[in-house]
């Protein structure tokens, strides 16, 4: 991988932690500083809205849970692995907003209790193939898009940040190569 996609997919995974995300209270917690301000003081059942990274730690200290809709898990990713395999070569479908963040954290989550729960380790080997196969589907149609003629923001709305980016690298590319493959 080359530096500039690198440092884009870390932009935008920075960019993904930063942006607020709706959780639900477990339970009554004070007031309780974060580096860019204050959560709380919040009762229990009370929606709260925070950066994810919050939300993060919020979640591993056990005060706070995802609201439903936020979270990813082997359902949705099924979900976007059927409706991927559905369609044809050149049809991409929209994916969940911050689907690559999201399912990032969820294979994460799935690594770290694998080891130590056995459910946990099978749904982590389900969900890396379904992962792979929507990433390489949707990378061969990415490609097929980027090789055919410029293509219409209505087609490349569909494309997440991340493969966007990579769309326009290969179209890139693949222009400069014809320019230059019957030159002379």
């Amino acid at each position: 991988m080359t530096e500039e996609a690198r440092a884009s997919i870390e932009d935008l995974d920075i960019e993904f932690e930063n942006m607020s995300v709706k959780v639900i209270t477990n339970r009554v917690f004070p007031q309780i500083k974060m580096a860019d301000g204050f959560v709380g003081p919040a009762d229990e059942g009370k929606e709260l809205e925070v950066r994810h990274w919050v939300a993060r730690e919020l979640i591993r200290a056990g005060l706070v849970r995802p609201r439903d809709e936020e979270i990813l898990d082997i359902r949705a990713l099924t979900k976007v692995h059927w409706r991927e395999m559905i369609q044809t070569g050149r049809q991409i479908s929209t994916l969940p907003e911050n689907f690559y963040p999201k399912l990032r954290r969820y294979l994460e989550f799935l690594k770290e209790r694998a080891s130590s729960d056995s459910a946990a380790s099978q749904e982590y080997d389900r969900a890396i193939r379904l992962a792979y196969d929507i990433r390489d589907c949707r990378l061969r149609k990415i490609v097929t898009l980027a090789a055919a003629p410029a293509q219409t923001e209505n087609v490349l709305k569909s494309l997440s940040g991340e493969e966007r980016f990579l769309y326009d690298s290969i179209f890139a590319l693949v222009s400069s190569w014809k320019l230059k493959i019957l030159k002379r």
